[in-house]
């Protein structure tokens, strides 16, 4: 899979997202993660971070490294999300998830998410940080 961004065949950033809806897209992929392709839900994961997100974690290999690692692993082929409230201040936005994988264990992690990107992205929710809690 390339470096590009987006990466193609996956959904992608859009003004009508709310950040409930762009965090739900996310934890969908990331539960079905090898679906319709070998990480594809990490995919879903990088279209929709941010700019500086991206900057600091990517290229996409690296990126899949990281969430692939042990701190960020227990999201890939979770088996429930379960959301808590989604905290927004005008164009910031933060939700607590907690996750169960399939053995039963649980991770909780804060998304936190904003709207002031440069071009064509400025005004679409996207992620700029995702923190284990």
């Amino acid at each position: 899979m390339s470096d590009d961004y987006p990466i193609a065949e996956l959904p992608t950033p859009a003004q009508t997202y709310s950040p409930t809806e762009v965090i739900n897209i996310q934890l969908e992929g990331l539960a079905a993660n090898d679906d319709p392709f070998e990480n594809a839900g990490i995919g879903v994961a990088y279209n929709f971070a941010s700019p500086a997100n991206r900057r600091s974690t990517g290229p996409f290999d690296r990126f899949v490294q990281m969430v692939t690692g042990p701190e960020y692993a227990p999201m890939v082929d979770h088996v429930e999300a379960t959301p808590g409230p989604m905290e927004r201040d005008g164009t910031t936005a933060e939700q607590r998830v907690t996750l169960t994988g399939s053995n039963g264990r649980t991770e909780t992690y804060v998304f936190g998410l904003s709207t002031e990107h440069s071009g064509e992205l400025d005004g679409c929710w996207l992620t700029d940080r995702v923190l284990r809690r």
